[in-house]
């Protein structure tokens, strides 16, 4: 089975691309989904609240927000929560993956936002990297969630920078175009990896 990775940074494009990705059959994992998944785990929740504090847990559930707001300007939380966290979604997806081998897949894509700031490409056969200029991907990030330029620049300076993430990626998949641009782009990585 072939193991691709999917990343980019935020705001340009990974979504489309897991979608189109499913619309080819190609099976796609998502860690932001193990990620919620993880947090509904006792023993998750446990660590959590030892490491956070009872404040992140109000009437025993996980407030997810203010989880977010502790860590998020605090690169040695952040490193915390993630020492509780990714374990239990690589296992997650191991799983997933197995059960896909076992069922017959030739490919199988995760879908990790933080790929290569977790330093898991070198577990992948290729990593394809979405990426789009900052001010698109702010401007996309308004439309959706109605972030501010100040929260977009936060966001993208918390993760590592496109052009570092473009130098290691096996295939930079430019998402500035129309979605039919980002479509051919997609299957001719595709081809060239997967011969599909």
């Amino acid at each position: 089975m072939i193991r691709l990775g999917l990343t980019g940074s935020i705001g340009a494009g990974k979504s489309t691309v897991a979608d189109l990705l499913r619309q080819r059959n190609i099976p796609v994992l998502d860690a932001d989904v193990a990620a919620r998944s993880a947090t509904a785990d006792p023993v998750v929740l446990k660590a959590v609240r030892a490491a956070f504090g009872p404040d992140v847990m109000p009437g025993g559930a996980l407030d997810r927000g203010r989880l977010a707001a502790l860590v998020f300007h605090n690169p040695q939380s952040r490193a915390a929560l993630n020492a509780i966290i990714h374990p239990w979604v690589r296992r997650d997806l191991a799983r997933q993956e197995a059960a896909l081998r076992d069922a017959g897949a030739a490919v199988v894509v995760q879908d990790i936002p933080l790929l290569f700031e977790s330093g898991l490409e070198g577990t992948f056969d290729a990593v394809l990297n979405v990426d789009a200029p900052f001010e698109l991907r702010a401007r996309r990030l308004r439309n959706r969630s109605g972030m501010s330029l100040d929260e977009a620049r936060a966001r993208d300076a918390a993760q590592m920078n496109s052009e570092t993430k473009n130098a290691r990626a096996t295939v930079v998949l430019r998402n500035d175009g129309t979605l039919e641009d980002l479509e051919r782009q997609l299957d001719a990585a595709l081809e060239r990896l997967v011969c599909v």
